[in-house]
């Protein structure tokens, strides 16, 4: 039997990315739409040839649905996620999940008391460019890591809901989850302390569109991550381990592996060299945001039991925390610890 789902909310993201995926997917049926926008539901109804509403509550009232697909403003994804695990349906929400920390223990109990799965939506843990370098990492390629730079750069404007609070707007939620969660999963620390700064520099609106967050890990490395605007980019990546340094540069992988000798005389340190470095160049896939029809395949086996989703929603209440903290550190001023 396909899973029977519903899109909620089918702009952008919930009709390109969400909506393609489970077309392509013969696991998923697509029984129900809803959106406020008329123009979007007539687009739904001659792609899914399904039931069509503009109000979430009549929808899971009516249908009988196994799936419901969250795709809103970040401000509604609570009360409709609780509204949809209170009704008997898994659900899958997209990023950032929760505006905070209540929200997502909100969440967290809705789903324990109706025992369906809560799938929070993180697509940079299947990104090309995080797999590699995993890899790279967990084969001890740079020795021991102890600092990770993840970085984007941008120099656009935008005049959407992202930019209003009011919505749950902003750059630390929309783009935090790509940025902050990847080196989490990189190094497999839980974070001990946080400081972060945020500012509104080029958008409208009252949100920031600058983010910087400074992450100290249970194990001592550090973890830098930032969102700027800039009309040059910083590496996306710079990772430093006392055996060599990793740099990338969108799907350019750069892994510079040395091991300098310490000197016999203590008067050589200011000019103190390793050997000759040793530099591998490779490229990944382009799908360094995650690949939504793989995530698909994932999502149907852990419905059907054929696999835990990886994202827990544990996992990804630990990165609203984080997220927390980068806002608590910047309007407080101080290091907030975990």
């Amino acid at each position: 039997m396909p899973i029977r789902t519903a899109i909620l909310g089918y702009g952008r993201n919930g009709s390109a990315m969400h909506g393609e995926a489970l077309a392509r997917n013969d696991a998923f049926q697509v029984v129900a739409v809803c959106d406020i926008d008329p123009a979007r539901l007539r687009q739904a109804k001659e792609r899914f040839d399904c039931a069509l509403y503009d109000d979430y509550r009549l929808m899971l009232a009516e249908k009988r649905l196994d799936l419901v697909v969250i795709v809103t403003r970040s401000s509604q994804h609570c009360e409709m996620t609780c509204g949809a695990l209170q009704a008997g349906c898994n659900v899958l929400v997209t990023k950032p999940w929760a505006l905070n920390e209540a929200e997502a223990r909100r969440m967290i109990d809705a789903q324990q008391s109706a025992g369906k799965q809560l799938l929070p939506w993180l697509p940079s843990r299947w990104g090309s460019d995080l797999r590699r370098l995993k890899e790279i990492i967990d084969a001890g390629t740079i020795g021991s890591v102890f600092f990770i730079r993840h970085s984007v750069c941008s120099f656009g404007t935008r005049s959407d809901w992202q930019t209003e609070r009011q919505y749950g707007g902003g750059y630390l939620l929309n783009w935090g989850p790509h940025l902050v969660d990847p080196p989490m999963v990189l190094l497999g620390s839980p974070v001990r302390s946080v400081y972060g700064r945020m500012k509104q520099v080029i958008n409208p609106g009252d949100v920031e569109d600058v983010f910087f967050g400074l992450l100290t890990l249970e194990n001592g490395a550090f973890v830098q991550v930032e969102y700027t605007i800039a009309l040059d980019d910083l590496p996306s990546w710079f990772i430093q381990g006392d055996g060599g340094t990793i740099t990338a540069r969108g799907r350019q992988i750069k892994i510079l592996q040395n091991t300098p000798a310490r000197p016999d005389d203590p008067t050589q340190f200011a000019t103190m060299k390793a050997d000759e470095t040793k530099i591998t160049e490779e490229e990944v896939g382009a799908d360094l945001y995650g690949d939504e029809n793989k995530i698909y395949i994932e999502i149907a086996e852990s419905l059907t039991g054929g696999r835990q989703y990886p994202v827990t929603p544990q996992s990804a209440l630990e990165l609203t925390r984080v997220l927390d903290a980068i806002r608590t550190a910047s309007e407080e001023d101080r290091v907030v610890k975990l």
